[in-house]
């Protein structure tokens, strides 16, 4: 087999298989049932061409005839006017007309029986296209619902293309998800166990409670603070003049007492024997 034969028959085959994979059930039968009308068509215009021929015969045949009768009737008056040689003339055409008509039989015979044998045709022919078109119906009608089925079948099965796209895009939806939550639950675990800072403080648990610790601290230095401003005025001495810290009163003894604690401080008074003596504000600030 030559290359040019080879490549004539590979484009057959896939002209073949792209014409079977274009074909389809019901337009075929809808094709063929277009043609066998257009053959029952033909027929009865057949029929019509035979029964027109068959009518001129018998039209030509009826003129014929007519002439004869008259012919005859032209010869018998010619013998009655003592005229042989008119009626003899008159029966020669009738003759010939004779002739004509019994030449025209056949051929009448013949288109009537041809006229016959098409029209049985032509009933067969419909009974056929009749019983075509109900199958046809049928068969379009089982086509269209294996069809229906198919498709539902192919959806439900996941095999047809819109519902493999949608299960694809719920499966790269699941991934995506799990992949999210995976990765929150692991920054979750490594901010908990310290390993990474949080991103929003800066700063890790110790360190909250030393700020925490120096901030208690300023408060309570404050407050020492304020307690000695206040007072200070309550404690002064006679004519204005300002006792030291830890002096002691005419009637009795005082103890003052400047604690610190966290970097506060804090002044504890007590008065015994009537007088009492206020330590001043200077002397009793605490360092923060």
């Amino acid at each position: 087999m030559g290359l040019f034969s080879r490549a004539q028959d590979i484009m057959k085959a896939k002209a073949n298989r792209a014409i079977s994979a274009a074909e389809k059930p019901d337009e075929m039968l809808d094709l063929s049932y277009e043609k066998m009308l257009e053959q029952i068509t033909k027929v009865r215009r057949a029929l019509v061409d035979i029964a027109a021929a068959r009518k001129r015969i018998e039209l030509q045949a009826d003129q014929l005839q007519h002439s004869v009768e008259h012919l005859t009737d032209q010869a018998r008056a010619a013998v009655a006017a003592n005229r042989e040689d008119l009626a003899r003339e008159a029966l020669s055409r009738k003759t010939a007309a004779q002739t004509q008509i019994d030449a025209m039989e056949p051929q009448h015979q013949q288109i009537v029986e041809e006229e016959r044998k098409l029209g049985e045709t032509l009933k067969a022919l419909q009974a056929r296209v009749n019983q075509f078109r109900t199958q046809k119906e049928t068969m379009k009608a089982q086509y269209s619902a294996a069809t229906a089925v198919s498709s539902v079948n192919e959806s439900v099965a996941g095999i047809s293309k819109s519902f493999g796209d949608s299960g694809q895009t719920l499966q790269r939806a699941q991934d995506k998800i799990a992949s999210l939550q995976a990765r929150s639950g692991a920054l979750d675990e490594l901010l908990e166990s310290g390993v990474l800072e949080d991103v929003g403080g800066g700063t890790d648990d110790i360190q909250k409670e030393l700020d925490q610790i120096a901030s208690s601290s300023s408060v309570d230095s404050e407050l020492a603070a304020l307690k000695a401003e206040v007072g200070g005025p309550v404690g002064s001495l006679g004519s204005g003049d300002m006792a030291p810290a830890g002096a002691l009163g005419a009637g009795g003894t005082e103890d003052a007492e400047v604690t610190s604690e966290d970097g506060g401080a804090g002044a504890d008074e007590s008065g015994a024997g009537g007088a009492s003596g206020a330590a001043t504000g200077e002397s009793g600030a605490a360092n923060k």
